[in-house]
């Protein structure tokens, strides 16, 4: 009980009473994604007297919800694209395009390549980095030049039009497509990606085979598509972890075997971005003590384990429950974190109160395209009590989809995107 009850109090989930702050105060984000975007626009709504600046090194936001037909379909609709100056000249808040450079926690201030941004209160919504060193890849020079030639642009949404051209190019041949270890970011959603190149291959009568290498159970909802419906098109690796790549021989190499490619779409093992480990804010794994990969922060606030004027929320957030893990690394329970983070911020700020917010997703999958169905997951928590979350997940399938997650996403959208 008493390991259980350390855990309840590492997590975040036990009221922390802080006194109120001056109505003027200083909040900067780092990351523009779901997360990122909520937080700013909430916080305009919420607490207007707040100074609020964005950081992002890219100009715009991209989403990664509705892409993976986008990558094979020219006829597909484009997924969104926002510039982050039009955003924040809409919304209120201020937008600085820079790279970040370390943030310093004892003297409240985040650094840039522009400059040091002093704040009061610091989100950080940084999203993933990918673990080539996993792969034995330790030289980020080399690393960069893998992710640029044959990365499967499931770290930056930017990453994805070069990749449309990518396989826009491909003739045939072997196209590997590797999955990466649980936990990682969803959308895109992988098997959803391997069942729209499949069909791809299909239909356009390419002379080439996916190889799908994936150390992951595969989800029973896309068993019959990739091993039955589309077994001359995929070649399905179970349990295949990779141990190291040969890029001049185009080769990766798993427990097992050697697996040669012509064209590769690889993610390797995800991390929290280098930005949280810089800063110091990584969980240690219990019992070692080694870096969990992922951030240290409380599963019902996001307050940051090391120092409580930080939150941390997205996809880089870490574990949050002995019984399930962690949330599910997608964009709306980001938006939902960054909604609850809002509202704390602002009550701090003005001394008012607004219901707490638990995070919940909705992801919707394709699982065939002839004929259309698709699968909904529903994924909700709720505190039963004494301070511990529970987490219930419903999956129901669909099997006339007629437009859903395209509504789902505008719905999202308007939340922090659209005026």
């Amino acid at each position: 009980m008493t390991d259980r009850r350390q855990f309840i109090i590492a997590a975040g989930l036990l009221s922390l009473m802080r006194p109120a702050l001056a109505a003027e105060g200083r909040v900067v984000i780092v990351g523009g994604g779901w997360g990122g975007l909520t937080v700013a626009r909430h916080l305009r709504q919420l607490a207007p007297a707040l100074d609020v600046t964005l950081v992002d090194r890219q100009p715009a936001f991209h989403s990664f919800a509705l892409s993976n037909r986008w990558l094979v379909d020219a006829a597909a609709p484009d997924w969104a694209r926002h510039d982050y100056a039009g955003l924040a000249q809409a919304f209120g808040y201020r937008f600085v395009q820079a790279e970040v450079e370390g943030i310093d926690l004892a003297g409240q201030r985040v650094v840039t390549g522009s400059g040091a941004l002093p704040y009061d209160w610091l989100v950080l919504s940084p999203g993933i980095r990918e673990n080539w060193a996993a792969w034995g890849v330790d030289d980020p020079k080399a690393a960069a030049e893998l992710r640029q030639q044959h990365g499967g642009a499931m770290r930056d949404a930017a990453d994805l039009p070069a990749l449309k051209r990518r396989l826009a190019a491909f003739k045939g041949g072997d196209l590997l497509l590797t999955i990466p270890p649980a936990p990682y970011r969803c959308p895109p959603a992988p098997y959803e990606r391997a069942l729209y190149i499949a069909d791809w291959l299909k239909r356009e009568k390419i002379p080439g085979k996916l190889i799908v290498a994936d150390p992951n159970p595969l989800m029973p909802a896309f068993r019959n598509a990739l091993l039955e419906r589309y077994k001359d098109q995929v070649s399905y690796l179970d349990h295949a972890k990779i141990r190291s790549i040969d890029p001049a021989r185009r080769t990766v190499s798993t427990e097992v075997d050697d697996i040669r490619f012509d064209l590769a779409l690889l993610s390797p093992p995800q991390q929290a971005a280098d930005l949280v480990w810089q800063a110091g804010l990584i969980r240690p794994e219990a019992g070692s003590g080694k870096p969990s990969g992922w951030a240290a922060q409380g599963a019902g606030d996001f307050r940051s384990a090391a120092d409580g004027r930080v939150f941390i929320i997205g996809d880089a957030a870490g574990l949050v429950s002995p019984a399930f893990g962690y949330f599910p690394k997608t964009g709306q329970v980001a938006n939902r974190m960054g909604q609850a983070v809002a509202r704390q911020i602002a009550a701090q700020a003005t001394g008012q109160r607004w219901p707490p917010v638990l995070p919940d997703s909705v992801c919707h999958v394709t699982t065939s395209l002839n004929p259309p169905e698709g699968i909904r997951l529903d994924t909700s928590y709720r505190d039963r009590g004494d301070d511990f979350l529970v987490q219930t997940v419903k999956q129901a399938r669909v099997l006339h989809p007629a437009g859903e997650d395209e509504a789902w996403a505008q719905a999202l959208y308007r939340d922090f995107l659209l005026p």
